[in-house]
């Protein structure tokens, strides 16, 4: 097993959140906080608690993962959404499938617990998304933020979105690769009281998403992947 890995955290705006995120961490897993512009303190409570903390001046979930995958310096690589919406702890599952060799990649399924976590419009959405995945081969059932790959590896898959169609490019390019794909039930509670999300949380955030999804489908239908 790994003695360090690290743990990849977009950031915007999550203050109110990042405290309980940091502190669930399991013991050897070390939290890379990519700061995306947040107005609200968030680096320095990041820091307070212990992370590590980049700064990204470009607005985007893909730059943020991006920016985080070449501040790592461990061999496993989490992502993880520093909302609150994912308990740390699910994270040596996923680790688990890619160490014992199940996984080249381990993502997350998302189990709402409660039927606020996932507002319809976003669930729907990710439920058109991945049903077409699954077409192109791809195995899974959701477009989900949670995973864990070996970093030198990631960074070779050569992802070039920097918003939202990161996770849907990141997919794609792994099924291209013969990556194996497995994916994994894990829990899905409401994000922190006191944060706000850029994507499920309106319709207008759920659109920007699936715009960029969309996108990236044309391309990888193209050929331009």
């Amino acid at each position: 097993m790994h003695t360090t890995i690290d743990v990849v955290l977009p950031c915007l705006d999550e203050a109110a959140a990042l405290p309980a995120v940091l502190s669930g961490l399991p013991p050897g897993y070390r939290a890379i906080v990519v700061d995306n512009g947040s107005t609200d303190g968030s680096p320095v409570i990041a820091a307070e608690y212990g992370a590590r903390v980049v700064h990204e001046a470009r607005r985007g979930y893909g730059a943020a993962v991006h920016t985080g995958l070449l501040a790592a310096e461990a061999d496993l690589v989490c992502v993880l959404d520093a909302d609150g919406s994912f308990d740390p702890a699910e994270l040596p599952r996923l680790v688990a499938a890619v160490c014992d060799g199940r996984a080249d990649l381990a993502v997350g399924r998302r189990r709402p617990v409660s039927a606020d976590a996932w507002p319809w419009h976003a669930r729907t959405g990710n439920a058109l998304v991945a049903a077409l995945l699954r077409r192109r081969g791809v195995p899974v059932y959701d477009i989900s933020p949670i995973r864990v790959a070996h970093r030198a590896a990631l960074l070779g898959l050569g992802v070039n979105d920097r918003a939202f169609g990161y996770p849907l490019e990141l997919l794609l390019r792994a099924a291209g690769a013969g990556w194996r794909i497995l994916e994994l039930d894990v829990a899905y509670a409401p994000r922190a009281a006191g944060t706000s999300s850029k994507v499920s949380g309106s319709v207008r955030g759920t659109w920007r998403a699936t715009r960029d999804f969309a996108g990236v489908l044309r391309a990888d239908a193209g050929g331009g992947r």
